[in-house]
């Protein structure tokens, strides 16, 4: 089967199975998520999806995801689209009504009552306005990471050729490559925001040009001269959310007849002005304490700040906090080149993948387990560690809690050697695992970088094995998992964590076996 007629069957698949165009609201995608606005949750067949080939899994946030994988979800979502486009041309339909459903009587009905609620509990617990902003500017700089990415790798390589002193007159066409979306990225991120926060992109972009314009170099401020891209992604940030707000200002006020002529010329004088002798300087002070702090604690803190921040990255990102670190990443490459966090945060992924082959081998006699860890530790070796977190490690609870640790462990092994000087980093943010290394930046050369992240690697897959394989299940998990299992038994639910690091489920009080749960997260 052709590329494009997998990708196609893969949409077809998946269209039925959440309700049909007529359910579909919004369509989105990012670097391994289908994201899915729905008119009615209950229409999706969830089950069916997660059994499809291509659906590595499936997360419910604000919208719902559908896991596809770096590089599928990229080639699946305008087949979706143009599926969607067909569907309602041809015959357009109302919004589906919402299914009658019984009394519960059954225990199957008792469960999916008892699923629903608690996706409604979950759902309404994530909406706090804190989230939701982050949520917001994880919107504004996920479209950037592809450009990121490639740029990254661009400007790696002419960092190889550079060094070996290979094809020296193809190095400064290779540096205006990688260089060009950076110093304009500032555009990119008040473009986004603007469209994120309800105003006109094109003037947010506009607004957040004058940061990075040359000629503000002529301009004082607090007794000092500006510099072309000072303030960076935050100043650009801030401008075009000011933007927005002049605008919707203007929207209501301005006559209609003028309309056209005063709010696009108001919005850029008033937000512009604002940015040249305000926003500029803080932001810069702003961005540059962030780079200072970073290099500050991986210089003096070390192994202790990497084990931190490898331990407590994948609660992280179960709470939707990690998204915070977004504009942070992305500050530190367009200051030094690179991001010496991201390898450390990645480290949380390798004690994923030596908890789950852990759990591989704890579970002898669980197919089910066994065939869902299999299918997925490819991914989870290249940074995909969703099917990993939902399939294995969250739904059983202490496994989740002992990857932490040996991401804990590999943040600490990569933050040592910060601390005696050789800084590692990511030229973008998004990807982990192998897939980072194409990535990798630093103070030092391109080998002794690989070595030591890989060495992380190492350190993480072991600590989380070890960690997993001796303290990852009490003796009533083991009886209850540790059995033959039919390919389409669910994990029950009665596995899931007891508050206590020693409490056991109890088994006469777990509900009957379902699916596990999914938590929200982001990727």
């Amino acid at each position: 089967m052709a590329p494009t007629d997998k990708n196609r069957a893969t949409a077809e698949a998946i269209l039925p199975l959440v309700g049909g165009a007529g359910n579909i609201t919004s369509i989105a995608h990012c670097m391994t998520r289908l994201r899915l606005g729905l008119n009615d949750r209950s229409l999706v067949q969830d089950e069916a999806l997660k059994a499809l080939p291509a659906v590595l899994g499936v997360v419910e946030d604000e919208t719902y995801q559908i896991v596809l994988g770096p590089g599928t979800v990229a080639r699946v979502t305008p087949e979706l689209e143009s599926l969607v486009e067909a569907e309602r041309a041809a015959a357009p339909a109302p919004a589906p009504e919402p299914p009658t459903t019984g009394t519960g009587t059954g225990t199957a009905d008792d469960l999916a009552a008892q699923g629903a609620a608690l996706r409604a509990a979950r759902k309404a617990r994530n909406a706090t306005p804190f989230k939701l902003f982050l949520r917001r500017i994880a919107n504004i700089f996920v479209p950037l990471i592809p450009a990121l990415i490639g740029c990254g790798i661009i400007a790696g390589l002419n960092g190889l050729l550079t060094n070996l002193h290979w094809l020296p007159a193809l190095v400064p066409a290779l540096a205006a490559l990688a260089s060009g979306f950076m110093s304009l990225i500032a555009v990119f991120v008040g473009y986004n925001t603007a469209k994120e926060f309800g105003g006109t992109p094109i003037l947010g972009g506009a607004v957040a040009a004058i940061i990075v314009f040359p000629g503000v170099a002529n301009i004082d401020a607090f007794g000092q001269k500006l510099s072309p891209g000072q303030g960076g992604v935050l100043g650009a940030l801030g401008a075009a959310v000011l933007a927005v707000y002049v605008e919707k200002w203007c929207r209501r006020w301005v006559p209609e007849a003028l309309d056209v002529l005063v709010t696009p010329t108001l919005t850029v004088l008033v937000s512009g002005l604002v940015t040249l002798f305000g926003l500029m300087y803080v932001a810069g002070e702003v961005s540059t304490a962030i780079g200072d702090f970073a290099n500050w604690l991986l210089a003096n803190g070390g192994s202790g700040a990497g084990f931190v921040l490898g331990g407590l990255f994948l609660p992280l990102v179960m709470l939707g906090l990690h998204q915070a670190l977004i504009p942070i990443h992305t500050t530190l490459i367009e200051q030094q080149g690179y991001t010496a966090l991201l390898p450390i945060l990645a480290m949380a992924g390798a004690g994923q993948v030596g908890a789950a082959v852990a759990v591989y081998f704890r579970l002898p006699r669980n197919g089910s387990i066994r065939r869902t860890i299999k299918s997925a530790l490819p991914a989870g070796f290249l940074g995909v560690g969703e099917p990993l977190i939902y399939g294995v490690s969250l739904p059983l609870g202490r496994p989740f809690v002992t990857a932490c640790v040996g991401g804990a462990f590999g943040g600490g092994f990569v933050g040592l050697f910060n601390q005696l000087g050789g800084a590692v980093g990511s030229t973008a943010i998004g990807p982990s695992g192998w897939a980072l290394f194409p990535l990798l930046d630093g103070n030092k050369g391109l080998g002794e970088m690989i070595a030591i992240y890989a060495g992380g690697l190492l350190v993480g897959y072991i600590a989380g094995f070890v960690a997993t394989y001796y303290f990852g299940f009490t003796k009533t998990m083991l009886a209850e998992l540790n059995v033959n299992t039919d390919p389409t038994t669910p994990l029950p639910l009665g596995t899931n964590p007891a508050p206590g690091p020693d409490a056991t489920p109890d088994p006469e009080s777990a509900p009957a076996p379902t699916a596990p749960l999914q938590e929200p997260a982001r990727a």
